[in-house]
């Protein structure tokens, strides 16, 4: 199916966005689907070309070593790189900037901030897509779980996103300020709910970054620049289609080993979702929140590169029963409010 003839990308031009982890998964699709609607898009990650050039053979993916790998480790040796990245945003129409940066390091993002801030004068979107990196230990307790690898994957997965945010926030209320339309940070994220996601350190990871795009929302309420979370439904990344065996080209064969992937979807979809996001006059309403690339694509209408519209949600109720638990306005009830908007109302200027 031709995806062209179902998508009409919204009009980015002159728009400049950062994606921090797009060498892969859902930060590949993000820089993607901004480089199709016209963004010029700065792809920050670890895996370059050069490094590529200097590997030596790993652990067998899926093997008991690499399953151990820490997330410094567990993707040295896959294929992507941010430059691939940059240029696929630039054959979409956009303009694609790779950058080597290691976002833990507040040094090497405060001058990844300086020089967005020399080149273009301007940043209008933030998506903070790094994730953990290294395989969750599903199954194990928390007082079974690798301790030193579960405050690893915390670390990557929550305090880059932190540092990256801190530093770009000024440039984003610069250029809402003097500019039209409202700044966006996204946090990307595993799950809409609160509920537990059956690992303690995937847990943590998961809705601490759902939280993170809450408080940032509340200091940048009066700033026009909105901060929310996104999850993707059952992802056809790299990593998901290598584990399953399959390509994007032959990917429903997959199905065979797990029936829920018929309803999977590209990382583009949730890209796609954000760049819908990015475009809406009203984004500041949906400050402070946490949504579905389904349930947006429902709002949207947006589609997947395949032309589909996959909805998780829909497909989990269907066979789990309606045992989600997306955070509504009932759970928002008690989200917004509280003591220190009672007490410091105007907090921040």
């Amino acid at each position: 199916m031709n995806a062209n003839a179902n998508y009409h990308p919204p009009d980015l031009r002159g728009r400049i966005a950062l994606v921090a982890g797009a060498t892969r998964g859902v930060g590949r699709g993000t820089a993607l689907a901004l480089g199709e609607a016209g963004a010029t898009v700065y792809c920050t990650g670890r895996s370059t070309r050069a490094q590529k050039n200097r590997r030596s053979a790993s652990a067998r993916r899926d093997s008991a070593a690499e399953k151990k790998a820490m997330p410094d480790k567990y993707y040295a040796n896959r294929p992507e790189t941010i430059e691939e990245t940059a240029e696929l945003v630039s054959a979409r129409g956009g303009k694609g900037i790779a950058v080597v940066v290691d976002h833990l390091e507040p040094d090497k993002v405060a001058k990844l901030m300086a020089r967005i801030r020399k080149e273009q004068g301007q940043l209008h979107v933030l998506v903070n897509d790094i994730s953990e990196s290294a395989q969750q230990e599903f199954g194990k307790t928390f007082w079974q779980v690798n301790l030193e690898k579960g405050f690893a994957m915390f670390r990557n997965a929550v305090q880059t996103h932190m540092i990256t945010s801190h530093f770009a926030a000024p440039l984003l209320i610069e250029t809402a300020k003097s500019k039209k339309g409202s700044g966006l940070i996204v946090e990307i994220g595993d799950g809409d709910s609160y509920s537990y996601r059956g690992n303690v350190f995937y847990d943590l990871i998961k809705t601490t970054v759902i939280r993170q795009a809450f408080a940032m929302a509340y200091e940048l309420r009066r700033k026009n620049v909105a901060a929310i979370a996104l999850t993707p439904g059952f992802l056809r990344s790299e990593i998901m289609l290598e584990h399953f065996g399959v390509t994007e080209a032959n990917w429903e064969e997959a199905i065979k080993k797990d029936a829920n992937y018929a309803t999977s979807e590209t990382p583009l979809y949730a890209g796609r979702a954000i760049a819908a996001l990015a475009a809406d006059p009203n984004l500041m309403k949906k400050s402070g929140r946490v949504f579905s690339s389904w349930g947006l694509s429902d709002e949207y209408g947006f589609c997947d590169a395949d032309g589909r519209r996959p909805h998780w949600g829909r497909h989990f109720a269907a066979k789990y029963g309606d045992t989600m638990n997306p955070c509504d306005d009932g759970f928002y009830k008690y989200w917004f409010g509280g003591a220190i908007e009672a007490v410091f109302p105007d907090w921040p200027k």
